[in-house]
C-alpha cells in the first residue's frame, strides 16, 4: 500500500500529559497497518536524529502531524524539529532552496519542493470549542476556520510540494472532552482518506 510517517508533536506539561494525542497516534498506527500500510512514528519529546527524519520524510507517501494547539500553533519542541530537520532538507531532500531561479528572482518563491506526489494530514487537539470557529460573531477567530488558523503549517508542507488531506480536529479537550466521539470520528476520517 503506502508509507505513512506519523509525527506526535505533543510536548508534555504537568497539566497536559498527552494522552489524547498519544491515543490518536496509536489509533492511526493500528488502523493504517490493518489496511496494509507501513507506518513509522516519531515522538517529538523523545530523541530523534536529523538525518533519520529526512529519510523518514523521503520514505513517506503521507505525513500525519498529530499535534496539540498551543498558543495558536504547534508546540515549541515541534518548531525546533522543523527548524533543524526542514532547514537541513533544503539542499534537495525536502526542497531545492526556496524554488526561485537567478533568471527570475522575484517569481516562484516556495516552488522548489521535492516531495511532490506526497500528502500530509493535520490532526489537531484544541482547548477551544468547535463553535469558536467559522462564526463571525465569535470574538477570537472572527469567522476563521481551523485551516485558516493553521495556514502557516499548510504552507510549510506546500513548500515541500506536498498536498493536503482534510484536517481532523478534536475540540474542547480540556474542559469538555468527548474522547469516545473523537475516536469514532477519527476512525472514520482515517477510513475515508487512506
Amino acid at each position: 500500500m503506502s508509507n505513512i510517517l506519523i509525527i506526535n508533536a505533543h510536548h508534555k506539561y504537568p497539566f497536559s500529559e498527552g494522552r489524547l494525542n498519544g491515543a490518536l497516534v496509536q489509533m492511526a498506527d493500528e488502523l493504517l497497518k490493518a489496511k496494509g500500510h507501513e507506518a513509522r512514528i516519531v515522538n517529538i519529546d523523545e530523541e530523534w536524529n536529523v538525518e533519520t527524519e529526512l529519510e523518514n520524510h523521503q520514505w513517506a507517501d503521507t505525513i500525519i502531524l498529530q499535534s496539540p494547539v498551543n498558543w495558536m500553533g504547534v508546540p515549541w519542541t515541534f518548531k525546533k524539529y522543523m527548524d533543524e530537520v526542514y532547514t537541513a532538507g533544503m539542499g534537495g531532500q525536502l526542497c531545492n532552496g526556496d524554488g526561485r531561479h537567478e533568471d527570475a528572482p522575484k517569481k516562484n518563491y516556495g516552488a522548489g519542493g521535492t516531495l511532490t506526489g506526497k500528502n500530509y494530514m493535520l490532526s489537531l487537539t484544541f482547548n477551544a470549542p468547535k463553535e469558536s470557529f467559522d462564526d463571525e460573531n465569535e470574538y477570537l477567530f472572527q469567522g476563521k476556520s481551523v485551516d485558516d488558523l493553521f495556514f502557516p503549517m499548510h504552507m510549510n508542507f506546500r513548500f515541500f510540494g506536498m498536498k493536503a488531506l482534510p484536517t481532523f480536529a478534536s475540540f474542547d479537550v480540556m474542559k469538555n472532552a468527548e474522547a469516545e466521539s473523537d475516536f469514532k470520528r477519527f476512525s472514520t476520517h482515517i477510513e475515508e482518506n487512506f
